[in-house]
């Protein structure tokens, strides 16, 4: 029997799981959030013969991989339950220069507020993250530092800015941004963008 499961253990679990599809040079859409928020949001293009797994079963990655390269989205709830896979979601918010998943995971997060979308783009090949209707990072496809993943888990669950400082952005250059920054994430770097331009910092890969 799978252990429970909280947002950090989902984290964890799908990021690789996005690196290896962008590597594969294929498209995905997972929509993490609160369980009982789902409801109505989306319709399934596929039967749903694998729904109700928990991430951490036996077995899980590779099925994810598969199901995620259908068309539609993979929903998944904060505790790592697969609640639906091939979903076309029903609310969606266009992006100026972007196709259907980008729409989809603007709009997923705008109307589900506590939810989180992670994209992998076939087109350029990277992640890209969503909170609220906005991309707040972007992550090649590349092995992190294990320090960097965590830091990038904990901002994605808690929201927590050591990740910004690691970055050289301090709050006051963040409280004054006209526009959220966005964090973007490589293997050998981490880089903020903000409305006045890109602060990158090298990441010294002995940090594991």
């Amino acid at each position: 029997m799978a252990k429970k499961m909280d947002r950090n253990e989902v984290y964890k679990i799908l990021l690789p799981i996005a690196k290896e599809i962008a590597r594969q040079k294929e498209g995905a859409l997972f929509v993490i959030g609160p369980k009982n928020k789902f409801r109505r949001k989306y319709e399934t293009m596929f039967p749903q013969l694998i729904t109700k797994k928990k991430l951490n079963e036996a077995g899980m990655e590779k099925v994810l991989f598969k199901l995620a390269t259908l068309d539609g989205a993979v929903l998944i709830s904060n505790n790592g339950e697969v609640m639906a896979y091939g979903a076309k979601i029903k609310k969606s918010r266009p992006l100026a220069g972007y196709g259907t998943r980008h729409a989809a995971a603007s709009g997923i997060t705008t109307f589900m507020p506590d939810s989180t979308a992670i994209l992998v783009s076939e087109e350029v090949n990277w992640i890209k993250v969503f909170k609220e209707g906005n991309i707040i990072l972007e992550m090649d496809s590349e092995d992190a530092p294990r320090s960097l993943d965590n830091r990038v888990i904990s901002f994605l669950t808690d929201g927590d800015t050591a990740l910004l400082t690691a970055g050289g952005i301090s709050a006051a250059i963040l409280g004054g941004a006209a526009v959220a920054p966005i964090m973007i994430v490589g293997g050998t770097y981490l880089a903020i963008k903000t409305a006045t331009g890109l602060i990158k910092k090298n990441w010294n890969k002995r940090k594991r």
